[in-house]
């Protein structure tokens, strides 16, 4: 018998066996997929937020760019000071470069539109950063005592949010296992079943929403940053052999 003919015969018999192991491993597992719960666990934790984050910004506007500067300086001093008077570290304090814009006036006459330079206006910005939550929110309910003093400032809304958020994800991701655990041993047990090994899992949406509110939910995650006090919830999605 030619060599080529041996090496041929064997491949053939090689592929048989296969086969053969591939289909009888079919007929032993065809019902693996029947026999499999699926569930979905879930944790929810109330939380309140360690960091704030508030912006607030002041303008002023004059013909000469180099009055503007110096009035613009003069309010920004006299803000540093006021933050510093009420307890703002200066680590906290962030003064952004002056933002530079040229104001123009339109005036019509005879149906004709004539744009003619109306000054500079100079915009800065303050963005406070800090631990202390209760400390900041207090000072921007205070800011009405920079206006009165005669410095145009407008004040953001603060920000919030959590610097243990991964911890918190962490532990929350244990706990919507073992809701989800807990879920498919009812299941299995009510159908007079023995819960096997663990298939397959996957994370769920990370939501972080306002405490007590009607906040929608999204499909990709929300992270509320608006509230203080927040309610964070998350999914695991579980499937499990059944014996």
């Amino acid at each position: 018998m030619k060599q080529n003919q041996i090496i041929a015969i064997f491949v053939i018999s090689v592929t048989l066996i296969l086969c053969a192991f591939i289909f009888s491993n079919a007929i032993k597992h065809r019902n693996d997929a029947a026999n499999v719960i699926s569930v979905t666990g879930m944790a929810e934790r109330n939380f309140e937020s360690d960091l704030i984050v508030w912006k607030s910004q002041f303008t002023v506007k004059n013909m000469n760019l180099t009055t503007a500067y110096a009035e613009l300086k003069k309010q920004s001093e006299s803000t540093r000071n006021f933050l510093e008077s009420k307890g703002t570290a200066k680590k906290e304090m962030t003064f952004s470069a002056a933002e530079i814009t040229k104001d123009y006036a339109t005036i019509t006459s005879n149906g004709n539109s004539i744009s003619t330079f109306d000054g500079y206006r100079l915009t800065q910005q303050i963005s406070i950063t800090s631990n202390d939550v209760s400390k900041i929110e207090g000072i921007s309910r205070e800011i009405t005592e920079l206006i009165n003093s005669g410095i145009e400032i407008t004040s953001l809304a603060p920000q919030y949010y959590y610097t243990k958020m991964a911890d918190l994800k962490i532990k929350m991701l244990a706990e919507a296992s073992q809701d989800g655990c807990q879920r498919a041993k009812t299941i299995a047990e009510n159908g007079e079943a023995n819960l096997g090994r663990m298939m397959n899992c996957s994370m769920g949406v990370f939501q972080i929403v306002a405490q007590n509110s009607s906040e929608d939910y999204s499909w990709g995650g929300s992270f509320n940053t608006s509230s203080k006090k927040k309610t964070a919830t998350i999914t695991v999605k579980l499937q499990y052999q059944v014996k």
